[in-house]
């Protein structure tokens, strides 16, 4: 209060009452208030959030960063499938069904052939 008192002939060419308000004050609502808070955490985010890119001196050493994140990301589906062929052959032993065992072991050999699919690529191609 004491600092809304001394501040107020600051702020305002002539001094109001403490009960008053200005009556040339413009109020945003509810969805200007929306869209100016998103406003705000856009520019936050755009300054807060910047990593600075550094150019690489080989255009090569772009392409094999890109292919080496790429095959990352393969190889963790190929974990992902894996796995899932894991949980099925263990559901088939628990059910008795042949079928699903068929089914979790073509599953279990083709998530390791997708998580290394990299190496057996290397191996092709040398």
């Amino acid at each position: 209060m004491l600092l809304k008192k001394t501040l107020n002939p600051f702020i305002f060419k002539k001094s109001f009452p403490m009960d008053e308000k200005p009556t040339k004050t413009t109020h945003l609502g509810r969805k200007g208030r929306l869209g100016f808070s998103l406003y705000m955490a856009v520019v936050l985010c755009g300054c807060c959030f910047t990593l600075t890119a550094f150019a690489a001196n080989d255009p090569l050493d772009v392409v094999n960063n890109l292919s080496t994140f790429v095959f990352s990301l393969i190889r963790a589906v190929g974990l992902i499938l894996l796995g899932w062929g894991v949980v099925q052959v263990g559901l088939s032993f628990q059910s008795h069904d042949p079928s699903q065992r068929s089914q979790g072991f073509l599953t279990l050999a083709g998530g390791l052939v997708v998580t290394f699919a990299k190496e057996i690529l290397d191996l092709i191609t040398k």
